[in-house]
């Protein structure tokens, strides 16, 4: 069940999530709910990355498996030509 929350927003920014509201014919609380839902979607996908990049590092150390620049390099430049290439293979 949602709960009323409070937000404390200045003369200009209300007034623009007002303006907003009356091109898109929505209601105020409408717009900041899905600009709050949009952000909070948004962080956390960008901390799952950066939780996924921090364990393949940890990994990568642990393991010495890696695959040099180079190859991610030549790998990303296939993409979308005809002789698209397979990632590259870690190694030591």
């Amino acid at each position: 069940m949602a709960a009323p929350t409070s937000i404390k927003l200045d003369d200009t920014l209300k007034g623009r999530v007002q303006h907003l509201a009356e091109i898109r014919r929505r209601t105020p609380h409408w717009i900041m709910r899905e600009a709050i839902m949009q952000y909070v979607e948004r962080e956390e996908k960008r901390e799952a990355l950066r939780r996924d990049t921090l364990k393949a590092w940890e990994d990568s150390q642990a393991t010495g498996l890696h695959a040099t620049a180079e190859e991610v390099e030549t790998w990303l430049a296939s993409w979308g030509s005809e002789n698209e290439l397979p990632p590259p293979e870690y190694h030591e």
